[in-house]
């Protein structure tokens, strides 16, 4: 009866507009006042124990990392590299739009994000070269879902939180997924575009290529910094969240200055010298290499001594330092001389205006709008275990897993049925609520039928994707239609035939369980479980 009265309760309270967090504190509440032995003291130790969940601790830091990659220019370069990678194929603008969303999900986590910043510039040049508005728009609706599949995802970390599955096995579990998706998403551009004849952009050079790389290279890195050091030992998921925010507000105020007081503010002047601006990218190629190599051998030869690390290192650096200048046609091999000046003035400025940049109204916006963000999840999120709390003090995961396989369910139909429940609640629910809703349940019935805990969590994701971009509670699909001033009702028109996409993509996902595990577990072992 409790378990009837509890869902009954928590559907009524969110068809009447109560917030899914208020439905979901006010349903246990109730079961645990008048039909739980439990005690009412178990509200609080339950609240008090969730805000003290450390793998929770990540979901503000990934928030605040996406904010300060959504701002400014950081797109911008994303999708110049992206149209110099794929833009000369037919379709080829359309494909680098979903290469862009990809690259951008990896910085941000973020569904709405990578919606908004790839697509408030993708589709206008989309729109430029003849695609039509519609088309446009439903191509940047579906590739905006991969925000929460490719690593690192929000929905992921609340996933693990909700079932003690390690974050770092699901980061990389979604890493195949993930380009498996882009990828079926840019076959069928492909074949569309040769149907309706559209047109394709000139290969730009090798050379556009490697400037594409370069320009959007300090963003990208960052997808190093959170699975590199992850999945190489140097810090756990959520040390990793917090060193990601650190970059990303680092990037922004004072490498790609797009934000902050140093905003429009150039590392080179434009009068300076020829002789001074190569001597000086010299040293920044050197300075980058040897970063990147130190980072990078650290996962590759953890077992040699940094300093041996270190020195090897030097050799490429001294030949980047004494050999760019000769690849710009000067003879003089210590041109890098000429560019110290332009390094003493950046240094200089970033030092004078480092605390200003923290405290600059620029900041203060992303900061103020990621904290909006992070607080309506947390909020969600608390009273969401809280349920989950409920639900096992009920037995309610054991009682329909006993009915499930009374009736002869086996893994088979127990995903169909899952894909059924999750689609359904993905229309109406918020990704993060539905899944804390839906997992406790779900998890142990996995398990009992054998169901892979990383496997689970993936198919659970890519139905989040899915519920994304399905109406009426679609919210790729209201943040599509903000930014091309389209109604809803075209958006969904527009987004239908990369859906069915998704959906095929869905059904592989689901009974191809080796291509969410086989990354993970190559890498970090299986996944124990107690059922």
């Amino acid at each position: 009866m409790e378990p009837i009265i509890l869902f009954v309760m928590v559907l009524v309270l969110l068809f009447l507009g109560v917030p899914i967090a208020v439905s979901l504190g006010l349903s246990s509440l109730f079961i645990i006042a008048f039909f739980s032995n439990d005690s009412m003291s178990s509200v609080a130790l339950q609240l008090f124990t969730a805000s003290q969940n450390y793998t929770l601790l990540a979901i503000p830091f990934f928030i605040l990392a996406s904010s300060f990659m959504s701002t400014g220019g950081v797109a911008k370069r994303i999708i110049r590299f992206a149209i110099a990678t794929v833009g000369h194929f037919r379709g080829g603008l359309a494909m680098a739009s979903v290469l862009a969303c990809m690259l951008f999900a990896a910085l941000s986590g973020s569904s709405p994000a990578t919606v908004v910043a790839i697509g408030s510039i993708a589709i206008a040049g989309m729109r430029q070269v003849g695609y039509s508005k519609e088309f446009s728009a439903g191509i940047i609706a579906n590739a905006g879902t991969l925000g929460i599949l490719i690593p690192p995802s929000i929905v992921m970390v609340v996933y693990s939180a909700a079932t003690d599955v390690s974050v770092g096995r699901m980061f990389l579990a979604g890493v195949i997924p993930g380009a498996v998706a882009g990828l079926m998403l840019m076959i069928a551009i492909y074949v569309m575009a040769r149907v309706k004849n559209l047109p394709a952009g000139e290969w730009l050079g090798f050379s556009e290529f490697l400037a594409g790389g370069k320009e959007a290279g300090w963003g990208l890195f960052l997808i190093i910094i959170i699975i590199g050091g992850i999945y190489g030992g140097v810090f756990t998921p959520t040390e990793a969240a917090a060193v990601a925010a650190v970059y990303a507000c680092g990037i922004a105020l004072f490498v790609y200055r797009d934000m902050g007081p140093l905003k429009g503010m150039t590392w080179v002047p434009a009068n300076a010298p020829n002789t001074v601006r190569v001597g000086f990218m010299a040293s920044v190629y050197a300075v980058s290499f040897y970063f990147v190599w130190l980072i990078l051998s650290f996962f590759l030869m953890q077992d040699t001594p940094i300093e041996s690390r270190a020195l090897v290192g030097l050799v490429p650096v001294a030949v980047i330092l004494f050999g760019y200048p000769f690849k710009k046609g000067f003879s003089n091999p210590f041109l890098f001389v000429s560019g110290l000046p332009v390094w003493g003035r950046n240094l200089t400025l970033i030092t004078l205006r480092f605390f200003p940049a923290l405290v600059h109204e620029d900041t203060r916006k992303v900061l103020v709008d990621s904290s909006k963000t992070i607080v309506m999840l947390m909020f969600i999120i608390v009273n969401a275990l809280l349920f989950a709390h409920v639900l096992t003090s009920e037995r309610i995961p054991q009682i329909i897993t006993d009915w499930m396989v009374g009736v002869g369910f086996n893994w088979f139909t127990f995903l169909l049925a899952v894909n059924l429940l999750l689609l359904l609640g993905g229309q109406f629910m918020e990704p993060s609520g539905l899944l804390l809703i839906v997992a406790p349940v779900v998890f142990p019935i996995g398990m009992t039928l054998g169901v892979d805990p990383i496997h689970l969590g993936i198919i659970m994701v890519v139905n989040m994707e899915i519920g994304m971009i399905t109406p009426p509670i679609g919210l790729n699909l209201f943040v599509t239609s903000g930014i091309t001033g389209m109604s809803l009702v075209q958006v969904v028109k527009a987004a239908l035939p990369f859906v069915a996409v998704l959906f095929l993509f869905l059904i592989l996902v689901t009974y191809v369980p080796i291509m969410s595990t086989w990354l993970p577990y190559t890498l970090m072992g299986p996944e124990l479980t107690t059922r």
